[in-house]
Parts: structure tokens; sequence; C-alpha cells
């Protein structure tokens, strides 16, 4: 028998409207259909199929055509309504999907007016962020990891605390090194077991499942997974040495910050630790003096410290030490969707808060060209001009120099320092190209641009009959 054809059909929410439409009460519907009234009323609850002659009967008594009454009754979909009840907004509420596809069949209208009204609360907060961020005003919703960047950029993404602490611990592993090549790795391995009974291990990635990193207090193991590669490795041994000696110090940081609550004082902890995990790696004074001598050729240092191109350039945005500072970068990193996962700065940054940055930047086309270094000269609309690099990297789990694909690094400072990069050499800095760029398009007031993705806030479309714009969103 074919599957389709014995498939039990209920359609009670449409059934449902299409006697409302007709203003008819299930008594009267049913008489006209020759079915009891209680036999309607399961029908259009969904507790009986709708039987292929109560199909030809409805099609033959109002002059229904049934393909309209198998299609859904309402704009609004099951997904947009998932889509909807996802928001952070209804945290807590678990509105399940039955329910969600019972509002979308039994009530169209409200499923609609739900999502116009969610649509219009969406734009109002996009808005209002973007409002906050022209005003350079902080989001009164900040998620826990806006809350952590702000607190970060705050101190100009530099701890001075750790740094020192950082540098200390270095120099003392490597005064315990039975040889000067002894790796860092084997070092770290070495005083965790020595002075905290702790051993590591790499497990397949079928057992660690979710976890690249995990600490198991009980037997005293730090557990990593076969996935991360020799700089990953290091920098998760690095994180478990730095809470092991500093716990104490890292905890009374992040309790001064004052954090808003547990899930941000924890994010902010982790943070921190990974700081701490970086001047281990690679010590204040000794990375900024290689970075300088080197023109921060982000290789040399790669291949100084032994650690990946994401860990090198985050730290390259650290060097603020008022007696030996470095170029002030900014740092952002993306997916291939545009997505901003990271953005760190050491001074002034550029692109906006929210959102993504502006695609006419190469961080965007850096993943046609996976693993390889492009340069661009940019100028925002304040006038500032910028020397950029971007290249792609892959993401936690793979060695330090495998050609990426999942994210795009974007490292950059004022134009007024690029002379001082090896990136730079053979440019013409006095007369560059330049590339105009924007923030996030609802910010962006360059006229006209085709890579617009969305209208700027509280300008008018001057959209109209006779002519048409490169921009999808001309405005006045």
């Amino acid at each position: 028998m074919n599957a389709a054809a014995d498939r039990k059909l209920f359609l009670g929410g449409r059934l449902k409207r299409l006697r409302r439409d007709l203003d008819l009460s299930q008594t009267a519907m049913a008489a006209d259909l020759g079915v009891s009234p209680s036999y309607l009323n399961h029908i259009e609850r969904n507790q009986r199929p709708v039987s292929a002659q109560l199909l030809l009967r409805l099609a033959e008594t109002y002059d229904v055509d049934l393909r309209n009454l198998g299609q859904s009754g309402g704009p609004a979909s099951e997904a947009e309504l998932s889509e909807a009840f996802a928001d952070p907004l209804f945290q807590g509420l678990a509105v399940p999907r039955h329910e969600i596809v019972q509002l979308a069949e039994d009530q169209p209208a409200a499923a609609d007016a739900i999502l116009r009204l969610y649509r219009a609360f969406s734009d109002r907060r996009v808005r209002d962020r973007a409002e906050a961020e022209v005003a350079g005003a902080a989001s009164p919703a900040d998620s826990p990891s806006e809350w952590v960047r702000e607190y970060i950029q705050s101190r100009h993404n530099h701890v001075p605390e750790l740094d020192a602490l950082g540098e200390a611990l270095h120099e003392a592993l490597r005064a315990e090194a039975s040889s000067p090549d002894e790796s860092f790795e084997a070092l770290a391995r070495a005083r965790l077991f020595a002075r905290h009974g702790l051993t590591v291990r790499t497990l397949p990635a079928e057992v660690m499942v979710e976890w690249t990193r995990r600490f198991d207090p009980h037997r005293g193991r730090l557990l990593l997974s076969d996935t991360l590669g020799p700089s990953s490795r290091a920098f998760a041994v690095a994180c478990q040495l730095a809470l092991m000696e500093h716990g104490p110090e890292l905890q009374a940081l992040t309790e001064a910050a004052n954090a808003p609550d547990g899930p941000t004082r924890n994010l902010l902890k982790t943070s921190l630790t990974n700081s701490l995990a970086a001047a281990i790696l690679m010590p204040y004074a000794a990375f900024q003096r290689t970075a300088e001598e080197t023109g921060y050729d982000l290789a040399r240092l790669q291949a100084r410290f032994g650690v990946g191109f994401e860990q090198a350039a985050h730290r390259l945005t650290t060097l603020s030490r008022p007696t030996a500072r470095g170029v002030p970068f900014f740092l952002m990193r993306v997916d291939q969707a545009g997505n901003v996962s990271k953005r760190y700065a050491s001074g002034a940054f550029p692109f906006s808060r929210f959102g993504g940055a502006c695609p006419r930047w190469r961080l965007h086309s850096a993943f046609r060209t996976p693993g390889r270094i492009v340069t661009q000269i940019i100028e925002t609309p304040d006038g500032g001009r910028w020397f950029t690099l971007a290249r792609t990297v892959d993401r936690q789990g793979q060695d330090a120099f495998t050609e990426g694909q999942d994210l795009a690094i974007g490292l950059g400072c004022e134009l007024k320092h690029a002379h001082r990069l090896i990136y730079a050499r053979g440019l013409d800095l006095q007369k560059p190209e330049v590339t105009p760029i924007g923030p996030a398009c609802r910010l962006c007031e360059r006229h006209p641009c085709a890579e617009r993705a969305a209208p700027p806030v509280g300008r008018a479309l001057t959209v109209d009959d006779w002519s048409k714009s490169v921009s999808p969103y001309p405005f006045a």
C-alpha cells in the first residue's frame, strides 16, 4: 500500500479556521457535513484524523479548494515562532514545540501578532544599541561576554600584575630546565607533577567528547584532547599551571572587578587565566623586544615562543607597559558568517562594538586565501587611517602552522605606526592606496556603497521609480 495515501491527516486548526471564516457554529457545520458535533469537535482538536470522505464533503458543501486547506493558514510559521521564542528574552519559559505548532495552526492571527511585536522589539533593540554606540554608552543589557570585553578594554587590554607573574614563572621554569632546548610544555608538565602532583594525559576526541581540556581534581589529572596541536596543548598546560600557581591572585583580580553576576565573574576569571597563560608562554619583555627586532613578524614570533598565529596576534594587543610599549594594535576575529567572537585593542578601536565590521575590509575576504596574510590600508569616516593585516586560522584543536579556514584574524594599527611593521615594507606610506570603510552598516553614513546590508539609523531612504542606486539602501 502507498505510504503517502495511507497517512492520516490531522487538519484541526485549518478546519476550525474555515468554520470561523464561514461564521458557522460546530453544530451547524456538523449538520452540513452529516457528522455529529462531538465528532467534528474531536477533529478540530486533532483527536481524530480527517477522512477522505469528509474532505470530499467539505469541497462539495463549501466549494473549498483542498490544496488551500492543506496549506498553512497564516504567515507565522512554526520555524519563525521557534526562532522568536529562542530569544534570551524568553529564557526560563521553555515553550514546547507542540504549543508552538498549536499556536501557528490554531491561532494564526495571534501568532502573526506575536511575530510582529517580536520584530518590532528586535528592531528597537538593534536601534538602541546603535544609538548607544554613537553616543559611546554601554548597553544596559550587556551579555557576560560583552561585559568582560568592556572591562578588559577599559584597562587597554593590559593587566600588569599578570605580566609580572607570568615573567617570574617563565624564568622559574627555565631555571628548572635540564637543557636549553627543553620545550615549555615539558617544563610545565614536570612542574605540575613535582609541585602539585598532577599528571597530564592526552585522550582521544571520542573520549573527551566536547572538551579540549578538562581537569580531574579527584585523580590529579589534566586531560587534553588529541585534537590539540602543539601550541594549543602548551597553552592548555599553561592555563592549568596558572591556576595552580596563582589561583588566589586570579581570584582577587576577579573579585576586584565587581562583575554583575556569577556567570560574568566566571568568564572574567577564565579571561584573566588565559592572559596569565599567555604571559607565561610569551613573557612581556622578551616578547616585546623580539617583536620590535623582527618588525612584528608573526611567523618569527610563533617560532620563537612556540605559539600559534592567533596567540601571537592577541599578545601583540597587550603590549602597553609604560616603559616598553609596543605598537598599539587592535584585533578582531570573525567566522565565515561574519560573527565577531573577539574584539581587543591596546589603543583606539575603529570598528563598531555591535554587529560585524565593514565588508570592504579584507578581513572578510581572507577566507578566499586560507593561511595567507593579506594587507590593506583603510580609512574610517572620521578620516583615521589604519594599516591592517588579516589571515585565516583553524579553530582550537589544530596545529599552530596549519592553514586555517574556519576563522579569520584581523590585526591593525594606526597608519603612523606602520613603518615599524615588516608587512608594510615596500609600500608608499606617504601616498598610500586607501580603501574607505565604515562601521557596522546601521552606523555607517558612507554613500553610495554597493556592499551596504542595512540602512543607517536615523536616515530616510530615497527609493523611487525613476532611478536605481548601486546601493540597495540609498538615502538622502
